[in-house]
């Protein structure tokens, strides 16, 4: 199921808050006499619920000794606190491939909306919300099921054709309040617990998730059979929760992925291997390459199986894109690395590897691409990528 709209809960979804908030908090508590415990990160609890609540609930705090904790919090937050801000990495682009998929954003928070829009300014995102529903500094007690549904209502769409995502049970049983899909988010302040007890229909472990729900692709992995654990792979099938509510199996292989390398000489010549594939029982060219030893850095991989398969070392080595080779089924990632500058000694090839380094011209090698004589995808991908930077001058 596709959906139309997309309400973000703003505190620990959207923006890192955190140190802002238990600063102000210890700040006001500190004022009041109140015990505050060394570490600030025990008062995440702040986050999320109102403030007002939150004194009476957590500290025994009457009404009117509430109201003077949330003045005395907000000296500190208005001038120091809402600074204390960051926006979590990979949410800008969310919300641009969100407007780009013409999906309605909005957010409903139990924040004063003062705070809200200074922060969306201040980080340059306020362009990609269709409608900002915080609280005022006047009627801060307001029900998080209340905020989401003048969001809901000013986005003029239907609560079945919107989700709300969030970090805290909050946002989760605002959603349901509402008869909404609640997406819990674990890049937040609540645990993946908090989330499936308060009823989240799919969790996001990442940004980019989000979109995956709202378009209706999204697949979240409920139970995981292992099928074979090899020297490198492994191999498991998984049953997943599709976002209609119907489930489907998959069978999926892990691998720690790989590194490949294109090498060119001072002569404008690509150093590519040659050798037997068992896959295929075939003998291929292909550009040199390697798996990722387990916690081993990319860069230092493809350094290594450089200098294990061409003999080679290199004045310049830089990144430059990776890819997926086998997404239906194989989780392996190929990060690819341009190198010249190339000194040459002796290969070390493991006992069990036998190939030869050729050398090919650059435009010949990208005629073999295209002419299918190389079929090897990280070495077509790397071929045409280094050849089309370097003649838009972006690699040179």
């Amino acid at each position: 199921m596709r959906y139309k709209a997309v309400i973000f809960d703003f505190d620990g979804t959207i923006c890192k808050t955190a140190p802002g908030i238990v600063k102000s908090a210890k700040y006001a508590l500190e004022a009041f006499g109140y015990d505050v415990p060394e570490d600030e990160n025990e008062l995440e609890f702040f986050i999320g619920p109102p403030l007002l609540v939150t004194f009476q609930e957590r500290y025994g705090a009457d009404a009117q000794t509430a109201e003077e904790l949330v003045k005395k919090y907000r000296e500190r937050y208005t001038n120091r606190g809402v600074y204390e801000s960051e926006l979590y990495g990979g949410i800008e682009e969310l919300l641009a491939a969100l407007k780009k998929d013409g999906i309605k954003t909005g957010i409903a928070s139990s924040k004063p909306q003062v705070y809200i829009d200074k922060l969306l300014e201040r980080f340059g995102v306020a362009k990609y919300f269709d409608c900002v529903c915080g609280v005022t500094f006047a009627a801060d007690c307001e029900s998080k099921a209340s905020i989401i549904a003048r969001c809901l209502e000013s986005l003029g769409e239907s609560a079945q054709n919107a989700i709300v995502a969030g970090d805290r049970r909050y946002d989760i049983e605002g959603a349901r309040a509402n008869g909404i899909a609640g997406v819990g988010v674990m890049w937040g302040y609540g645990s993946k617990f908090e989330l499936i007890e308060a009823g989240a229909a799919l969790i996001a472990e990442k940004p980019m998730d989000v979109e995956s729900v709202a378009l209706g692709y999204f697949e979240q992995t409920e139970e995981s059979t292992g099928i074979f654990n090899g020297r490198i792979i492994t191999v498991h099938e998984d049953t997943v929760l599709l976002t209609d509510g119907g489930r489907a199996k998959r069978e999926i292989v892990d691998h720690s992925g790989g590194v490949c390398i294109a090498g060119l000489t001072d002569e404008g010549e690509v150093l590519m291997v040659r050798q037997f594939r068992a896959p295929y029982k075939e003998t291929i060219y292909e550009l040199p390459a390697g798996k990722l030893e387990k916690g081993e850095d990319p860069r230092e991989a493809a350094i290594r199986e450089f200098s294990e398969e061409c003999g080679c070392t290199a004045q310049r080595f830089e990144y430059f894109g990776e890819l997926y080779p086998t997404p239906g089924y194989c989780g392996e990632i190929i990060r690819l690395y341009f190198a010249t500058g190339l000194t040459f000694g002796e290969q070390k090839l493991d006992e069990d590897e036998f190939l030869d380094v050729y050398r090919v011209p650059l435009e010949e090698a990208f005629r073999r691409v295209m002419n299918g004589e190389f079929k090897d995808a990280k070495t077509q991908i790397g071929i045409m990528k280094i050849r089309e930077m370097i003649k838009n001058g972006s690699l040179s």
